[in-house]
């Protein structure tokens, strides 16, 4: 269910993961990568690729990419789990990109949580 932040709702970054689970009819991945960890920050990419195969054609696929950066130590979270708070980031944009969103933003209520904080 979105969260309500000022009056605008957000999709949680797990809730565009079950869109894409419940209702995706081709195959999927998800890839993250640290892009940079060191000097209190961590930043991460995450990589969607959707795969279709439409019958009795070649498989046709699109890519979608989302980054994330978080400081380390900058909220409660981020004092031990700032790699972790990225890469959900990372994946949450990728998703929205994709259009996997119950909301038209991209920003996840995670991310817009956090940055209030």
């Amino acid at each position: 269910m979105p969260v309500d932040i000022h009056g605008k709702q957000y999709a949680t970054v797990n809730e565009r993961i079950q869109e894409l689970h419940g209702s995706y009819k081709g195959s999927s991945s998800i890839v993250t990568e640290v892009v940079t960890s060191g000097e209190g920050i961590v930043r991460v990419k995450a990589t969607l690729t959707l795969i279709e195969q439409v019958e009795g054609m070649e498989s046709h696929s699109n890519t979608f990419t989302g980054h994330a950066e978080e400081i380390i130590g900058s909220t409660m979270i981020n004092k031990t789990s700032a790699l972790e708070n990225a890469e959900t980031s990372a994946v949450g944009r990728a998703l929205a990109f994709a259009g996997f969103s119950t909301d038209a933003s991209i920003a996840s209520a995670d991310e817009v949580a956090n940055a209030i904080v």
